[in-house]
C-alpha cells in the first residue's frame, strides 16, 4: 500500500533528523515549506516536495524509497531533482525543466531557498553567489511551467518573488 502524505512527512523527518540547513534551521522545515508550496498540485507533488533532497542528503536511495512504499511517480520525481555527480547545475536545471512535476518541485525549492530572510543569515559573498544561481535557475524553470502554477507556488512560499513574474 502506498504511503500517505503524513507517512512521507514522518519518513522525511526521520531521514533529515539532526540536519541543519545553511542558516542553521532544522532541515525538515525547508522540505515542509517546499511541500506546502506544492499542496495545490496534489499528494504526489507534496510527497516529492518532502523528499526532494532525501537521496542527495541522506543515506536513502530510490530503491529504498520504493521498498518503503513511496509511490513510483514520487520516487521518479525525486530522482529527477537529485544532483548527479559530474552534472553541472545548469545542465541539471535544463533537464528538470523538461519534466512537469519535477519542474514544479524545483520551482518550489528555488523559491524557498530564495527567501530574503534565509539569505540574510549567510555571508555577503554567499548571498550574492546564491542569489545569482537561483535567479539563473528561475530563468530556465519558470518558462517551463504554466505561469498560473508558478504564481501559485511562489505566492505560497516566497511572495516577494511575485514581482518577477
Amino acid at each position: 500500500m502506498p504511503l500517505t502524505v503524513a507517512e512521507v512527512d514522518a519518513l522525511a523527518e526521520r531521514a533529515h533528523a539532526g540536519q541543519l540547513d545553511k542558516v542553521g534551521v532544522p532541515y525538515i522545515e525547508h522540505v515542509r515549506a517546499v511541500a506546502h508550496a506544492l499542496e495545490p498540485f496534489g499528494p504526489y507533488a507534496q510527497m516529492a516536495g518532502l523528499l526532494h533532497d532525501v537521496i542527495e542528503d541522506t543515506d536513502w536511495t530510490a530503491d529504498r524509497l520504493r521498498a518503503a512504499g513511496v509511490p513510483a511517480v514520487v520516487v521518479d520525481t525525486v530522482v529527477a531533482v537529485t544532483k548527479q555527480p559530474g552534472v553541472a547545475y545548469e545542465e541539471m536545471i535544463r533537464a528538470i525543466a523538461g519534466k512537469p512535476r519535477a519542474t514544479l518541485v524545483k520551482i518550489a525549492d528555488n523559491a524557498h531557498n530564495s527567501l530574503a530572510s534565509r539569505a540574510a543569515a549567510l555571508p555577503e559573498a554567499d548571498r550574492a553567489r546564491m542569489a545569482a544561481k537561483y535567479r539563473a535557475a528561475r530563468e530556465l524553470l519558470w518558462p517551463a511551467a504554466p505561469q498560473v502554477d508558478v504564481a501559485t507556488i511562489v505566492g505560497r512560499v516566497n511572495p516577494e518573488l511575485l514581482a518577477e513574474l
